[in-house]
């Protein structure tokens, strides 16, 4: 097979896979056995394809030959008659196979793949077993990528799945189309699942934002394929226009040696203009329907940000305004402490910081309440103390990247601290100036 054969038909395969697992779920009630259909399917699509051509619908044709091929092991284990192992009996160029295709699963699309999203994320999961679950089952990818992505070995993460999968197995999850409400409960949940994986991604240090890049493109692309079946859901809007313009940012977030780039400090020429200019579309068809979600509310803060040419354009009081919506409509302490970011733009650090001295015993071990607060103080002139938060935070830090970003703060601390040595050009009239 060439390797313009093999680009295609994984192509295919990757696109088809959520209709054709989520299909042959339903006929089997299992995920195992619908998972091990497709492979076979896939396998047999290797075999064929290059030989026969593209089929007219790939998903249609992964669906009836991994039906059949699973029907036929079912027989061969009660040792009865085994269907006939004949690709072009079960070749899509037949057109009734088509219709039979469209007649089976056309009604249940939706639902299928919401179905097969829902059970990955289902509510008995913790969130690293969700999101390992969705990768292998909805995306595909390999035990050793989804490993590798988390940093883990491939025998852990292989059992992590595994353990997902026996707890779906005990779950009983409904296999009958949802109500309205149900749908609705479900879609909330794979909305969250798809945000899990791209902040496993975003969230990566330096070091590692190569290598956990993928799971931030993942993410966007089971966003845009939620979009696709609920065109009208303008939290599903939300959500894709969200991740879209916070991986635009993503080539200017670290520098050549892997620190971390605050958002104010980025190149913003080296800022996707592709994806923002989608992610705007999304934001503004979203808030035209009127019916606003945290989601929506968080893709209109980074819409501010993407929209600003230099940090000092940024409309920070509209930014505020937003992060008290999103108070109002998911409640958080996280929250409140990047509402008193944009606070202290607008009314200083002296407001933003009695804004977050509440949320202390809520944050007690969160890295980025220290990093915030000891900022605030440092701008504040309160140097002891925000050399206390400061050190504080770097025994939280969850990364590399973090750790470095509060060493350069205390560095300062550590310099503006020293005394100025005489002749080195400070006189009364520039004492205590600092570069911005």
């Amino acid at each position: 097979m060439s390797e313009t054969d093999a680009a295609w038909i994984e192509t295919a395969l990757t696109s088809a896979r959520p209709q054709a697992v989520g299909a042959l779920l339903r006929y089997f009630r299992d995920l195992d056995t619908a998972e091990e259909a497709f492979q076979n399917a896939s396998l047999r699509a290797l075999k064929t394809w290059p030989q026969n051509g593209p089929p007219r619908d790939p998903a249609a044709w992964l669906i009836m030959v991994g039906r059949n091929v699973a029907i036929d092991e079912v027989r061969r284990s009660r040792k009865q008659q085994p269907l006939p192992e004949d690709d072009q009996a079960i070749s899509d160029l037949d057109d009734a196979e088509g219709a039979l295709a469209e007649r089976l699963d056309g009604s249940h699309y939706r639902d299928d793949i919401l179905r097969l999203m829902f059970i990955c994320c289902h509510p008995e999961l913790p969130a690293t077993q969700q999101i390992a679950l969705a990768l292998r089952i909805v995306s595909g990818l390999t035990v050793k990528q989804i490993a590798r992505a988390f940093l883990v070995s491939e025998a852990a993460m292989e059992q992590r799945i595994t353990r997902a999968k026996a707890r779906i197995a005990d779950a009983d999850v409904p296999f009958e189309a949802p109500g309205a409400i149900e749908r609705s409960e479900r879609l909330a949940g794979v909305a969250a699942m798809i945000y899990l994986i791209f902040n496993e991604g975003y969230s990566a240090s330096g070091d590692t934002a190569a290598i956990r890049k993928p799971l931030c493109e993942e993410a966007i692309r089971l966003a845009r394929l939620l979009l696709r079946l609920f065109q009208s859901e303008p939290e599903i809007m939300g959500l894709t226009a969200l991740l879209l313009l916070q991986h635009a940012r993503s080539e200017a977030r670290f520098a050549p040696d892997g620190s971390l780039i605050l958002l104010e400090d980025q190149d913003r020429s080296r800022w996707s203009r592709n994806m923002i200019a989608e992610g705007l579309a999304l934001i503004d068809k979203a808030m035209r329907h009127r019916r606003t979600g945290p989601y929506q509310i968080q893709a209109a803060i980074a819409a501010l940000h993407a929209r600003a040419a230099t940090p000092e354009e940024t409309d920070w009081a509209q930014i505020d305004l937003l992060y008290g919506a999103l108070e109002l409509a998911q409640p958080s302490p996280v929250v409140t402490l990047n509402r008193a970011v944009a606070a202290s733009k607008v009314r200083g650090p002296e407001a933003a910081l009695a804004m977050i001295e509440p949320l202390a015993p809520k944050l007690a071990n969160y890295f980025h309440f220290y990093g915030v607060r000891g900022a605030f103080l440092m701008q504040l002139g309160r140097n002891d103390e925000a050399r206390v938060a400061f050190d504080r935070a770097i025994a939280l830090a969850n990364t590399s990247a973090e750790a470095a970003h509060i060493r350069m703060h205390i560095d300062r601390l550590i310099r503006d601290s020293q005394p100025k040595e005489k002749g080195k050009g400070e006189n009364k009239g520039n004492k205590g100036a600092k570069a911005r």
